[in-house]
């Protein structure tokens, strides 16, 4: 099993700063794509940044500039470092691992980590 460990939410004024970080254990393939996606209340979940483990990366238009993505292969940890916040950005934030094994996906998610900004 694959298991998937957020921290670094809280609660944060607009224009301030916030790093998430997301510890995988278990069973996973090598070549993979870590992630992280949001969900604020009412609305559906959305993809912020995603990065492969050969570094490339992937960002949602709005986040482009502000948010960077990041990972630590060795510890098969994904980083989100958020600059210039704003209160829309509010919401759950949810890290993901993807992978393809012996022709099968295999996706898996962490519990959430809320992030609040307020005005």
């Amino acid at each position: 099993q694959v298991q998937l460990v957020e921290s670094g939410g809280g609660l944060v004024q607009a224009g301030g700063s916030l790093r998430l970080s997301c510890a995988a254990s278990g069973n996973i393939f090598s070549n993979n794509a870590m992630g992280w996606y949001r969900q604020a209340p009412g609305e559906q979940r959305e993809l912020v940044a995603t990065i492969t483990n050969g570094g490339r990366t992937n960002y949602a238009d709005s986040v482009k500039g502000r948010f960077t993505i990041s990972r630590d292969n060795a510890k098969n940890t994904v980083y989100l470092q958020m600059n210039s916040l704003k209160p829309e950005d509010t919401a759950v934030y949810y890290c993901n691992v993807g992978f393809l094994r012996f022709g099968m996906s295999y996706v898996y998610w962490g519990q959430g980590t809320q992030v609040t900004v307020s005005s």
